[in-house]
């Protein structure tokens, strides 16, 4: 038997994804993430039901750089499936199935995201 040579399939440190697919997986790992920080809006709120003492070490945990890094994580996450998901919705309505719209509509998320989570960000540091 002879062997024949075959081309591999593109690795992912060759192939780049589209813009589309790249958001359709950020939607869901934003998904995930909201859950994520639900969670921990859940434990903030027990933990201000407890008293001063846990209010205090949660407000502690949370006004940290750590903290502040996984609240703004949790910002963009939040705006971004928000933009998203009004993707979506206009999708469902029958607008923007066309290539052209789906990338127009795709990068606006992106600037919604952007525009949203920097105006938050500025009034809560104000």
């Amino acid at each position: 038997m002879t062997t024949r040579t075959r081309p591999l399939s593109p690795h992912l440190q060759v192939y780049r994804l589209p813009l589309l697919a790249v958001l359709s997986i950020t939607h869901r790992i934003t998904g995930v993430g909201l859950v994520a920080g639900l969670v921990v809006l859940a434990w903030w709120l027990c933990a201000a039901a407890q008293g001063p003492a846990a209010f205090n070490a949660a407000q502690d945990l949370l006004g940290s750089p750590i903290g502040l890094l996984a609240l703004f994580g949790w910002t963009v996450a939040l705006f971004f499936h928000l933009a998203h998901g009004v993707r979506h919705l206009l999708w469902d309505a029958g607008w923007g199935y066309s290539l052209p719209k789906a990338y127009v509509s795709g990068k606006a998320a992106i600037v919604v995201t952007a525009a949203l989570t920097r105006i938050v960000w500025i009034a809560a540091l104000a």
